[in-house]
């Protein structure tokens, strides 16, 4: 009996399984954007078990495990390993239509070699096989298995980069840079965790952050820091686009009242997040540097269990923000002074994928094959359906074969199979228009393109070092 994920998995023609064999399988892995710790591939880490590498940080599959009646000990409480395992083998298979199904059979078979369907029968098998497997696995060994070329995290301008100089001390054949997200500069609207995210800004910069002026010099200082050692990408979480007029005196005013303790305004916070969001801009270009743009999540709904667990534990959904103006101003701001850096925009909301898309046309200025880009599916919508509407609304409005491709945007060592999964989906795409006669049957051709999605655009696009030597200014 073949196995639920096979060779051809998701690959429904001769001409997707060929443009994806031959063309799409082989290619190294560029992440470019991820969640992972730089100090745990600094540290080479071990996993203690399954459940640490599988289920860990995981909110995709606590949150199918409370829609399942799991209780939350279960999910980020203080069950046992196995429990929590077991919990979500009982989970599983009441996970068909969701992505989550593909995804853990694919991260089985690939990292464990495990064909077993999950389910509470198969668990004791599969948490034995896996854990005699991880035993002699550790992160560098994935990352070399998984030929991940690059990976760059995400890391808040108060973090220490120690970790990364240690990784580039070490020699691996994967490059992991920084990538600077300064979204807690913008927190004037909660003094108390922004005041004391200011002292740890201070710390390790060295510097007393009292004033506006003293933020900007320390985000300044940290932005160069990371450039130093070999980051060039900067990342935004925000429900919209921020552009709003805003003078540097407003901005310092809006920064007094929060380091007084006075909560600002939503308008405030609006201004005072517009006059940021362009110095940052600024900076990025000025530096060559890549900007990307997470736009749209309606975040920490629940409050109970926000105040039970705290942030980044599941909690989040799509939000319907309008997004077309607020973004059209914020690219035209820095196109006007000729300080629009190369820009990735990524769309949380499906019916919002032809703006995106249309916004993206709007600011290519012929300096660079698709400066701006329609960045892929994220979040919620990674998944087959929404990766095909992406790439779909791309190349209807766009160059398809200028797209610098997939990424993981995970806090999980096993999500690399992502990156299979979009290859598949994408190959399986443009096979079917392939044998439906609405792209030539020329696979060298459209071979190419897939090959140049899956790594060499983002190559070209990021232009990261990819042989570095790191020196902290």
């Amino acid at each position: 009996m073949k196995p639920f994920v096979h060779d051809d998995f998701l690959l429904q023609s001769k001409s997707a399984r060929e443009l994806y064999h031959r063309y799409a399988k082989a290619e190294p892995i560029y992440d470019y954007h991820c969640h992972l710790s730089p100090q745990q591939i600094a540290d080479n880490h071990a996993f203690t078990d399954l459940t640490e590498i599988w289920l860990g940080g995981d909110h995709y599959k606590w949150r199918t495990m409370r829609a399942n009646g799991v209780p939350e000990r279960f999910c980020t409480g203080d069950a046992s390993p196995r429990e929590k395992f077991d919990a979500w083998c009982a989970t599983v298979p009441h996970t068909l239509g969701n992505p989550l199904y593909h995804w853990s059979h694919l991260e089985l078979q690939r990292y464990f070699g495990i064909d077993q369907i999950i389910n509470p029968a198969s668990a004791d098998r599969i948490w034995q096989q896996a854990n005699e497997k991880l035993a002699g696995m550790r992160v560098h060994d994935i990352l070399r298995e998984k030929q991940v070329a690059v990976i760059c995290t995400t890391d808040d301008p108060a973090d220490s980069l120690d970790a990364h100089v240690r990784i580039a001390a070490l020699g691996i054949s994967t490059r992991v840079y920084p990538t600077f997200r300064p979204d807690k500069a913008l927190g004037v609207d909660s003094p108390g965790a922004f005041n004391t995210w200011l002292e740890k800004l201070g710390a390790m910069t060295k510097l007393s952050i009292e004033t506006f002026d003293d933020l900007l010099t320390a985000l300044k200082k940290r932005h160069d820091d990371f450039h130093a050692v070999g980051g060039r990408l900067s990342d935004h979480g925000l429900e919209t686009a921020l552009a709003k007029p805003c003078t540097h005196t407003e901005a310092a005013a809006i920064f007094a009242g929060a380091y007084a303790g006075r909560a600002a305004s939503r308008d405030e916070w609006v201004k005072y997040g517009s006059y940021l969001m362009l110095e940052f801009g600024r900076w990025d270009a000025a530096k060559g540097w890549t900007k990307q743009l997470h736009l749209g999540a309606l975040r920490n709904n629940n409050t109970r269990l926000l105040n039970q667990l705290g942030p980044d534990t599941g909690l989040d959904s799509i939000g319907d923000f309008p997004q077309a103006r607020s973004l059209g101003h914020y690219l035209d701001a820095l196109d006007t002074t000729d300080e629009l850096p190369r820009m990735v925009l990524y769309n949380l909301n499906p019916a919002d994928n032809y703006i995106f898309a249309t916004m993206a046309g709007n600011y290519q200025d012929g300096s660079i094959p698709g400066k701006v880009q329609f960045g892929s599916g994220w979040w919620f919508l990674d998944q087959k359906e929404a990766m095909e509407g992406q790439v779909n609304a791309l190349a209807n409005l766009g160059l398809l074969s200028r797209f610098v491709g997939m990424l993981t945007d995970s806090r999980s060592f096993l999500s690399y199979t992502r990156h299979e999964y979009f290859r598949r989906v994408l190959c399986n795409l443009l096979g079917t228009q392939m044998e439906r006669g609405e792209l030539p049957d020329n696979l060298e051709h459209i071979g190419g393109m897939v090959r140049n999605i899956c790594f060499a655009n983002a190559r070209d696009y990021f232009r990261l070092n990819l042989d570095p030597i790191f020196t902290l200014v």
